[in-house]
């Protein structure tokens, strides 16, 4: 059989999960993480057309949160159509 090769990450999070350093959430919050995950499914493409100074700044703070931009700016949306209410 195969090995498969852990990336650092995740043969730390093994390491912890397999020291016993995660705790069972329960099965309400485990759902409440599965329908939050499900809400950001990605599923549509959009291209648009942004201010360079704006995307440098995205790309700044993504950096700074350890994030990918896309995701950064795709998570903005997100809350933001979330709070909409006109």
């Amino acid at each position: 059989m195969r090995k498969t090769k852990l990336t650092k990450q995740e043969q730390l999070i093994e390491d912890e999960l397999l020291g016993g350093n995660y705790l069972d959430v329960g099965d309400s919050v485990f759902n409440d993480i599965a329908e939050s995950l499900a809400a950001r499914k990605k599923d549509a493409v959009i291209n648009i057309r942004v201010n360079n100074k704006d995307l440098e700044a995205i790309k700044q703070t993504a950096k700074k949160l350890g994030v990918k931009y896309q995701s950064l700016i795709s998570e903005l949306i997100h809350r933001t159509a979330k709070n909409v209410q006109l």
